[in-house]
């Protein structure tokens, strides 16, 4: 996404060619990509789009990945209509375009994907798992949210604040060492923060020689060396909602 500090938008990578397994569909106020789960195990999880949108067929390829291990998913439009970020646009306008884009305002929507998914998909248990921008959202919600059961945040942006460690539920992060948006020392200072106050299961795993977008970004035949960082991230991902949702 982008340093507070100095923002600036991330790099789009590796744009996917994928169709999807899922289908749009409106949720109240706003438009949603939805996979069924290949069984019906009463459980889903809210996938947290990055900066380039719902749209994007990385983050539907991510869904689906998860839908396909037993979750029914759902990609909210979070934006609510507004554009996404064009890699293509001037970058000094990023900081404008980010504040009608607010990663910690969107619980009227998130109450809107919870009263879809346990009315229309029977769901039960719920999971939240977010990229970039999506990732600071996840944070946020996990803060919030005890019906949430588990939480997975990649590279989101780390918010200096005293609320930090408060999460509700078992949440993991996932951060990449060469980061050029997100400074290790932010990860350390959640990694203190954590240590000292927060008081459910955690983790924080920060992946060697990878760069911002690597888990949902990077097409996996890109770089033999990077492959294994992919799959090792994705893993852990499933791994995580699994034992917690």
């Amino acid at each position: 996404m982008a340093n507070e500090a100095y923002p600036c938008p991330c790099d789009i990578g590796h744009r996917l060619e994928y169709g999807g397994m899922g289908c749009e569909v409106q949720v109240e106020h706003i438009k949603a990509y939805v996979t069924k789960s290949p069984v019906a195990a009463g459980k889903a999880v809210i996938v947290i789009q990055d900066i380039f949108g719902w749209q994007l067929p990385n983050t539907r390829y991510m869904a689906d990945m998860i839908a396909g291990n037993g979750y029914t998913t759902i990609v909210p439009d979070f934006f609510v209509g507004q554009e996404p970020w064009n890699p293509s646009a001037d970058w000094s306008t990023f900081p404008e375009w980010l504040k009608t884009r607010n990663s910690q305002k969107i619980d009227k929507e998130v109450d809107a994907v919870l009263r879809y998914l346990k009315q229309q998909c029977h769901a039960q248990k719920i999971g939240v798992v977010g990229f970039c921008w999506g990732g600071a959202a996840v944070h946020h919600l996990m803060m919030k949210y005890s019906e949430l059961r588990a939480g997975v945040s990649i590279y989101g942006i780390v918010k200096d604040s005293e609320d930090i460690y408060s999460l509700k539920n078992p949440t993991l992060f996932i951060f990449a060492e060469n980061d050029s948006v997100i400074p290790l020392e932010q990860v350390s200072l959640l990694t203190q923060k954590l240590k000292e106050h927060c008081k459910v299961a955690y983790q924080i795993k920060t992946f060697s020689g990878q760069t911002h977008g690597f888990v949902h970004r990077k097409r996996e035949d890109c770089s033999p060396a990077d492959k294994p960082y992919i799959d090792e991230a994705r893993r852990n991902l499933l791994e995580w909602l699994s034992k917690y949702i």
